[in-house]
């Protein structure tokens, strides 16, 4: 089953070869440049997010997608340090990843956190006869 991606990113540099890239791997990538943009959805399988968006920071718009959506959540930032990941992390995001990284690296981390929602569900067994 194919992973469709919104990828929230303003900068094309990094949006275009990302799109792309991710695109050789199998994943469909919806791209939009602004969180306000990003929060109107929809989000498909996964949500990759930068945090230095041009009308909003990132990390409100992983609270609003948090509080409509349990979507898995990939912040890609240039934010690095421990402080900036641990307050991703806790604020809803399932994975952080710093900016310089390599397209593999994202491709498996998306994999990892959209296994379980790629699951068939388990069969509901009727109680009654």
């Amino acid at each position: 089953m194919a992973i469709r991606a919104l990828l929230i990113e303003d900068d094309e540099t990094i949006a275009e070869p990302l799109t792309e890239g991710l695109g050789h791997y199998g994943l469909t990538v919806d791209h939009v440049a602004t969180g306000t943009e990003g929060l109107r959805g929809p989000y498909g399988d996964v949500v990759l997010l930068d945090l230095g968006l041009p009308d909003m920071d990132g990390i409100d718009v992983c609270r609003g997608i948090r509080q409509v959506s349990d979507v898995p959540i990939v912040i890609l930032s240039a934010r690095g340090e421990e402080a900036d990941r641990v307050l991703g992390l806790e604020l809803g995001a399932d994975d952080y990843l710093a900016k310089p990284f390599s397209v593999r690296e994202l491709v498996a981390r998306v994999r990892a956190v959209t296994r379980g929602s790629q699951r068939a569900p388990a069969p509901v067994l009727s109680l009654l006869p």
